[in-house]
C-alpha cells in the first residue's frame, strides 16, 4: 500500500472562525502523525472566509511545534506571490527549527482572484511567465553558500529543503520532469488533465540530484463515516462550499445538508462530478474498494488527502477510518 499524507486547507466552518480553524489544525496534525500518515500539508490561499492558512509558514509552524515526526510542508505555496528569497528565508526557519521534516510545494498559481492577486503584487515585475526562473533562484538559495555570494538565504543556505511542484496541467508536469524533482498533481479539484500531465513527468522525468526516478502524489478527497449515507451527507459541506466557490460566492464551510446534491440543477451537478470525481466517499468498505481502485487506476506513489468536513470531530474520525483500511491493506500485502 502507497504512502498517505494530509492536505489541510485549515476549513473555517460556518459558526467558527480562523483561530479555532488552526487550533483544529494543529490537533489533526498530531492525530494524522499517531496514525501514520507520511506528510503534513497546508495550502496558501487568498481572501477566502473558510480558509485560514493564507500565511502557510505562520500555520506550519504553529503545527510543527505540536508535533514531532510527521514531515511538514506547503502544499503549495504560490511563488508568483513571493520574492523566492523571502520563502527561501521562511522555510529556511522551519527547517532550522524542525529539520529533516520539512517540504516545500511550489504552485504556479496565485491561489486567489484576479483582484486579490493584484493586492498580492510582490512587484510590479512579477509574473506567472518568471516562475521556472523563480523556482531555480529557489534551489538555489537552498545550496551551501559560495566564497563571495553576496546574498544568501539564513536560515536557509545549505538546508537543501526538498521542493515539489505542484500543478494541474501539463505546464507543471514538464517543469518538474526537466528538474527532476517530484510531482504533486492537484486531482482532488483540477483532474481533466491527469492522465496526460502524468504521462508527460514519467515520459520526460530526467534524473537529478534532488530524486532519481519519477515520483506522483495525487490529492483525492476522503470523507469517510461508519457508513456511506453518513460520509455522504459529511459530504455535502464540501459541494456546497464548492459550488459556492464557482458561483463567485466564497464563504465558510457550510454545515451539512441533506439532499443538497439531488437538488441542483444539471449544470451544478455535472460541475461537481467532473470536479470533484477524485472523491471517495463511504463506509469502510467502500473507503477500501475506492482506494483499492484508485491507485490500481494511477499507479500513483503516494495519495495526499483532503476532506473538508464541517465537524472537527468527523474529521478526524474520516481519516481514521481511512487510516484502519490502508492497516488492513497493508497487512494483507
Amino acid at each position: 500500500m502507497i504512502p498517505l499524507s494530509v492536505l489541510d486547507l485549515s476549513p473555517v466552518p460556518e459558526g467558527s472562525d480562523a483561530g479555532q480553524a488552526l487550533r483544529n489544525s494543529a490537533d489533526l496534525a498530531r492525530h494524522t502523525e499517531a496514525l501514520g500518515y507520511r506528510r503534513y500539508w497546508m495550502a496558501e490561499h487568498h481572501n477566502m472566509p473558510g480558509i485560514a492558512s493564507a500565511a502557510t509558514a505562520v500555520a506550519l509552524a504553529h503545527v510543527a511545534s505540536g508535533t514531532s515526526r510527521i514531515r511538514i510542508g506547503a502544499g503549495g505555496v504560490m511563488l508568483p506571490n513571493h520574492a523566492p528569497l523571502a520563502i527561501a528565508e521562511q522555510f529556511g526557519t522551519l527547517a532550522a527549527l524542525h529539520p529533516g521534516r520539512v517540504d516545500l510545494g511550489l504552485g504556479r498559481a496565485p491561489g486567489s482572484d484576479q483582484v486579490t492577486a493584484h493586492a498580492l503584487r510582490r512587484t510590479l515585475q512579477g509574473d506567472v511567465d518568471s516562475f521556472p526562473q523563480d523556482v531555480m533562484e529557489l534551489m538555489a538559495l537552498f545550496r551551501p553558500a559560495q566564497p563571495g555570494q553576496r546574498v544568501q538565504a539564513v536560515p536557509g543556505a545549505g538546508l537543501e529543503v526538498p521542493l515539489w511542484i505542484l500543478g494541474s496541467s501539463t505546464y507543471g508536469a514538464q517543469l518538474a520532469a526537466a528538474l527532476g524533482l517530484p510531482y504533486a498533481f492537484a486531482s482532488h479539484f483540477a483532474p481533466a488533465a491527469l492522465e496526460q500531465a502524468v504521462a508527460i513527468y514519467r515520459e520526460r522525468f530526467r534524473p537529478s540530484g534532488h530524486i532519481e526516478k519519477p515520483y506522483v502524489m495525487l490529492g483525492v478527497n476522503v470523507h469517510a463515516a461508519e457508513t456511506d449515507e453518513a460520509a455522504r451527507l459529511l459530504f455535502s459541506s464540501h459541494q456546497q462550499s464548492f459550488v459556492n466557490l464557482r458561483s463567485g460566492r466564497p464563504g465558510k464551510l457550510p454545515a451539512p445538508k441533506e439532499g443538497f446534491y439531488e437538488g441542483l440543477d444539471p449544470y451544478a451537478k455535472a460541475m461537481l462530478d467532473n470536479s470533484l470525481s477524485f472523491s471517495i466517499v463511504g463506509g469502510p468498505e467502500t473507503v477500501r474498494q475506492g482506494l483499492s481502485d484508485l491507485v490500481a487506476r494511477t499507479g500513483a506513489d503516494e495519495l495526499m488527502v483532503t476532506g473538508q468536513i464541517h465537524d472537527h470531530a468527523a474529521r478526524k474520525r474520516s481519516f481514521s477510518i481511512l487510516a484502519e483500511v490502508a492497516g488492513e491493506r497493508r497487512a494483507a500485502a
